[in-house]
Formats: C-alpha cells, structure tokens, sequence
C-alpha cells in the first residue's frame, strides 16, 4: 500500500526551507504510520484474565496471572518467538506497564502488552482494511506562526499523574518532571509535560478549541526537544500528531492531564482522520 493521496497542503508564510523539511517529516511520520504491522493493522483488543479463553483472530488459549501471560497452543497452532517456532504450551513473563513483546502468527504479527495494569492481546494483519484503504491524514498548512517559545520548568519531583484513557474505566499513571511555559498572542499558557521516548525528551497531550471540531476530540499529542541550560524549548505545533485512538477503537491511548486543555484554538498540526470524520457521520 503506498499513501500517494496523502495531503500535501501549501504554507502559509513564504518559508520554503521550513516548508520543504515538514513535508519531508509529515511523510516520515505517515509511512510509520501506514506499516504493514502499524497500528493501522491492529484487528483486535483482547484483555486476559485468569480464566483461560480463546479468541477468534489469535492462535491458542490465553490466561494471565503474577506469571504474565500465558498461552496453551493446540494441535497446529503455532507462534514465531524470537525467530523460532513455538507450539504447546509458552509463558511469556511478567510485562511492564507499557511494553511488551510482539510474535508471529499466521498473516500477520501479535502484540503481548501490558496497559493500565491489564495484559491485553492486539493482533496486527497487513490486509486489514482500515490500512489497505489508508489515503493519509490532513492537516493544517504549516504555519511560522505555530512555532513557539518556551520555557521547562521543572518540579521539585515529578509528581505522579493519573489520566484516562480512550478506553472507558482505564487510567494511565505517568510521572511528570515540570511543565511547558509559553504564550500565544500574549495569552500565557503552560502544559504539564512528561518524560519523551528520547532521553531528555518532553512529550505532551492536549486539547484546544480544535478539539471535535477540526481535530480528533479526545486528544492530540506533541514532542519537544531537550529543554537547553535555561529551560528553553521550541514548541512547533505544526508538528502536532493524532494518537492512534483518533483512527481505531483498539488503542488504550491516554487522554491529556485536565490542565492541558488549552482554551486557545491551535490551527496546526494534524486534523481529525478522513476515517473517523465517515464514522461520526455515519
């Protein structure tokens, strides 16, 4: 599947460089998305539990306790685990909140993971039709005036936050080093940040005025850079990208901390998905 119809929107300002290295990054950020194992290939969400159980799209019977998941494979069933073919019965091992392990089945992979304290199941199949029929995601223009200043400010210790989740009654626990401070027309703001996928990294979840009007209600999601030696950080909402509860129902994606929800309308970044704008209509 290639995304040949993704949107190549035109800038706003005259910033050709600028211009130039967003599409480059926006078109990165889609073919990750658009992966024949992306979470556009997601089929299922199953949660396990102590009582043994089968499931229509994943091979054997699943159960899980202190000792992690667990699976009793009949007949030819089979798993591909770290390369090497797996039948009969295989325990996985205790998952860390948030990680997990992903392994062979036929036509296509199945993520073991672990999210608000459950250990679930998402088998993930190329052929699936939500990423077959993938055409991209649109987005506003790239604009010189949605890339910020701002200023980390940590906290005495990273205070433990709760938040919800895309799936109703589940929470997510993340611990926050500080917050974003930055204005926008001479509003001040601040988001409560937490800790990036890069070391020293910040990632922060918000909602704006966009929100279930232009861009996906629940949620938005943006990376910063390493604040410098006086906390200094950019902000480049242009960059600003759906989670992937915005095109499917079988993410656990966490919802932004009640202090991130900005009464500004942020003009930038991506847009709600063609796919979920036909479901809202539907």
């Amino acid at each position: 599947m290639t995304i040949n119809d993704a949107p190549t929107p035109t800038a706003v300002d005259p910033w050709p460089e600028y211009d130039e290295e967003w599409r480059r990054w926006h078109r990165r950020h889609e073919e990750a998305r658009a992966d024949p194992h992306g979470f556009l290939a997601v089929t299922g969400l199953h949660w396990l539990t102590s009582e043994p159980q089968r499931f229509p799209d994943v091979p054997g019977e699943w159960h899980t306790g202190e000792g992690g998941p667990v699976v009793a494979l009949g007949g030819d069933e089979e798993l591909t685990v770290d390369d090497q073919p797996v039948r009969g019965r295989h325990v996985f091992g205790p998952i860390a909140e948030r990680g997990g392990v992903t392994v062979g089945i036929e036509g296509g992979v199945l993520e073991v993971a672990r999210r608000g304290g459950h250990d679930i199941l998402r088998p993930r199949h190329p052929d699936h039709p939500l990423r077959v029929a993938y055409r991209g995601t649109p987005t506003y223009p790239p604009s010189r005036r949605w890339v910020l200043s701002g200023r980390f400010v940590p906290f005495d210790d990273p205070r433990s936050t709760t938040v919800g989740a895309a799936v109703k009654g589940l929470k997510h626990v993340y611990d926050a080093p500080g917050r974003i401070e930055f204005a926008v027309d001479g509003v001040p703001l601040s988001l409560t940040a937490f800790d990036g996928h890069v070391p020293g990294s910040l990632s922060v979840l918000f909602t704006d005025a966009t929100s279930g009007v232009t861009t996906y209600p629940a949620n938005r999601s943006l990376t910063v850079g390493a604040p410098d030696e006086q906390g200094r950080v950019s902000l480049d909402f242009n960059r600003a990208t759906n989670l992937p509860c915005a095109y499917t129902d079988f993410a656990t994606c966490p919802l932004p901390p009640a202090e991130n929800r900005l009464p500004i309308a942020v003009e930038a970044g991506e847009k709600s998905p063609y796919e979920r704008l036909a479901t809202d209509r539907s």
